[in-house]
């Protein structure tokens, strides 16, 4: 009703206000005729009179001083209205549970739980984890025999621990529950990040055990050759073309030769899983060897100029060469043994399967040095070799550099180097990195870790 009243006023009618104006007039006539009658035959007039004048300017001067005062501190306040007619409009102020009012924010979780393959499970868990503040980001389904998989990303209050993010997804109806710490990169969707790795693997052959750890999170990769370079020790048995797959293991055929071992603890993998890891590995072999063809030329201090670029097969000529000019006590110190056995572990160090290799070059096209970044399950190991007459000229560091920015850019939190503990140049270009090392001696040999990033939380065992 008083929206129509507004839209639609009853018209005044003007007769009426005429009337009032007309009675007006006459009324301020007959006044005025009273005070003139008063003035000019009253003998009191000419006082009235400039009595009236005075009280005139009095209240002219008192309205003039009163509307400065006011314009000075700003217009009166207008009364409030009614706060029950404002609420309805002003959705946009947030409701905060007490529990997610922390300091430090939310933190992302993944999750990964089982739970019954039927009409209703998935609303149950997401009603329960919604009863703790906890926010579903991105959900990916892996079908099971007896269950579903459920795979989740969570922005969670900062005050709630994983043991009731846990006991959350069980009372939603979830079991075997995982939980790890995630970051910023797990907020890219998955298919996404399958495409990055997938064009990552193309470009580079050495990023298949890479794009692999991607793929999975917390794993440990292992490329086992089909001959060791050792002549003994670890062999790949034989694997069928499309591979094995058990619980928490996964083994594929090499496109290289030999085979690529995937393990990881607890967590076992789903046929979702294995059919992604299988496509990464055909790709790999139908794109055949590659490297990337990128070549950085440095002028040393003392004016020299080398080439540093990523090395393959292709290289091993060179680097047997390089060998032979090498000194036993050189060679001892990279490979940890007698100098007979250097020759072995060139073909395994230059494919791109187990690490990547750079190589240092002249300007007349000779190997100097070579750097190493080898896979070596889930850690990472760096080893240098130079040539005795370039050693201490700065090639061994600008090698060391770069392997560790490739590294970084790989993921990897640590890197360590293992050589003899009177291999004083190996420990002054790891100390020139500016990053924080750890030492360990022990009967002359020398571990120096490099460690790249925080470690990381561990992940909490999938509750039974």
């Amino acid at each position: 009703m008083t929206d129509e009243t507004t839209a639609h006023p009853h018209r005044p009618h003007r007769w009426r206000r005429d009337m009032v104006e007309l009675a007006a007039l006459f009324t301020a006539v007959a006044a005025a005729d009273t005070v003139a009658d008063t003035v000019v035959h009253g003998s009191d007039g000419p006082v009235l009179l400039a009595s009236s004048a005075a009280a005139l300017l009095a209240t002219t001067a008192f309205h003039t001083w009163w509307a400065r005062r006011t314009s000075s501190r700003g217009r009166t306040p207008q009364p409030k209205q009614p706060k029950q007619s404002m609420q309805p409009e002003q959705p946009e102020q947030p409701r905060q549970d007490p529990a997610a009012e922390d300091a430090t924010g939310t933190t992302l979780w993944r999750m990964r739980t089982t739970v019954r393959d039927e009409p209703g499970s998935l609303a149950a868990l997401c009603t329960a984890l919604a009863g703790q503040q906890v926010d579903i980001l991105s959900l990916q389904t892996h079908p099971l025999a007896d269950g579903v998989v459920d795979e989740l990303l969570l922005r969670a209050p900062a005050a709630l621990a994983a043991a009731h993010l846990a006991d959350a997804a069980a009372a939603g109806g979830g079991r075997e529950t995982w939980l790890e710490r995630a970051d910023a990169h797990d907020l890219v969707d998955a298919p996404t990040r399958v495409l990055n790795l997938a064009t990552r693997t193309a470009l580079d052959a050495a990023e298949l055990p890479l794009a692999l750890r991607r793929l999975f999170g917390r794993c440990t990769i292992r490329s086992v050759p089909a001959r060791s370079p050792r002549g003994g020790g670890e062999t790949a048995g034989q694997v069928p073309a499309e591979g094995v797959w058990e619980e928490t293991v996964m083994r594929l055929r090499d496109p290289s030769g030999g085979t690529i071992t995937i393990e990881r603890p607890y967590l076992p993998f789903t046929p979702t899983e294995f059919a992604r890891a299988r496509a990464l590995v055909e790709l790999d072999a139908r794109l055949g060897p590659r490297v990337p063809p990128r070549a950085d030329v440095l002028t040393l201090p003392e004016g020299n100029e080398i080439t540093i670029r990523r090395a393959g097969a292709e290289d091993l000529a060179a680097a047997r060469a390089m060998q032979e000019r090498c000194s036993a006590a050189t060679l001892a110190q990279r490979y940890h043994g007698p100098a007979g056995d250097a020759d072995r572990y060139l073909r395994h160090l230059l494919s791109p399967r187990f690490g990547r290799t750079l190589a240092a070059y002249t300007a007349t096209g000779r190997l100097v040095a070579l750097g190493h970044l080898l896979w070596d399950g889930d850690e990472t190991e760096v080893a240098l070799l130079v040539e005795d007459d370039w050693q201490r000229r700065g090639v061994g560091g600008e090698l060391l550099g770069r392997l560790v920015e490739l590294a970084v850019a790989d993921g990897c939190r640590s890197v360590y180097a293992v050589t003899r503990s009177s291999n004083t140049g190996m420990v002054a270009a790891m100390r020139a990195l500016d990053l924080p090392l750890d030492y360990q001696v022990e009967e002359g040999t020398l571990v120096v870790t490099v460690r790249l990033a925080p470690a990381p939380v561990p992940a909490l065992p999938p509750a039974p």
